[in-house]
């Protein structure tokens, strides 16, 4: 990384809890690319304030997390279709104090469901209804899957996720249905209190062809492990984690980032 000088560019993320994923992967390749940016991430309760510093003081960019990704959008001068899609924002560009926001989870599934060997005729069971479920949804309609069923303990919630995008709600989904795709969008098998559990039963998963977890720590869940024991397609929260941060990395530097450049950025974060 160059020594700090005065015409380095600034990105920062900010979170509820910050982690040190984004930053671990940004300044990697800042360094490997001798690119004069910095990145580090901050937490705030006044969203607003840090809004205003990220503009007056210049900086480039800012990754946005939970539970900021919906309260920033009228502080901002314009979205990009990305965020649009979902009313929903984790990433934001300043351009001479012009910030647009994106949101590269959206674009990260986006890219992820197009290029899978998974039929649109698929049977889709989608567990969750926050933030992120959102962004998946709205990929899989974007994508064309027609079958996709919401399914969560917010029954307000996941109803009008379901309804939102023309699918359907049903609660009692995890114990009465067969699916061809399950998709985990819930913290359950994140590192923490929920690491050990598995986002669906045994029977669910050996009755699908494909598995999509989003937690992206750990790499491997145990819905991940166990999906992978059978033989399923799979789609880690890894993946999507390593693609979003690789298309802020773009938006941020003008740099697109080959495919060998965000393992090694995505292992380097993780390690």
């Amino acid at each position: 990384m160059p020594i700090l000088n005065k015409d380095m560019r600034v990105c920062i993320s900010l979170a509820a809890k910050p982690t040190n994923l984004g930053t671990r992967f940004h300044n990697y390749l800042y360094d490997e690319l001798d690119l004069n940016f910095i990145y580090k991430a901050f937490t705030t309760e006044d969203l607003e304030g840090a809004v205003r510093g990220i503009r007056a003081l210049g900086f480039r960019g800012a990754s946005i997390s939970m539970p900021f990704k919906e309260a920033i959008i009228p502080m901002l001068d314009g979205l990009e279709p990305s965020a649009k899609a979902i009313n929903s924002v984790n990433t934001v560009v300043n351009n001479n104090g012009v910030l647009t926001g994106s949101n590269t989870d959206f674009e990260a599934v986006l890219s992820l469901l197009r290029y899978s060997p998974i039929g649109l005729g698929s049977k889709v069971l989608v567990r969750g209804s926050g933030g992120m479920a959102k962004a998946v949804v709205a990929a899989f309609k974007e994508v064309g899957f027609d079958n996709l069923t919401v399914t969560s303990r917010n029954k307000d919630a996941g109803s009008t996720l379901a309804n939102k995008y023309g699918y359907n709600f049903d609660e009692q989904a995890l114990e009465k249905a067969v699916f061809h795709f399950l998709v985990n969008v819930t913290p359950v098998g994140m590192t923490g209190e929920n690491e050990s559990e598995l986002a669906f039963s045994e029977e669910l998963i050996a009755s699908a062809s494909s598995v999509f977890d989003v937690v992206a720590s750990p790499a491997e869940t145990p819905l991940i492990a166990a999906a992978g024991a059978h033989g399923k397609n799979l789609i880690t929260g890894a993946q999507v984690h390593a693609l979003q941060a690789a298309l802020q990395f773009e938006k941020y530097t003008g740099v697109k980032l080959s495919e060998e450049q965000i393992a090694r950025a995505a292992e380097f974060s993780r390690s």
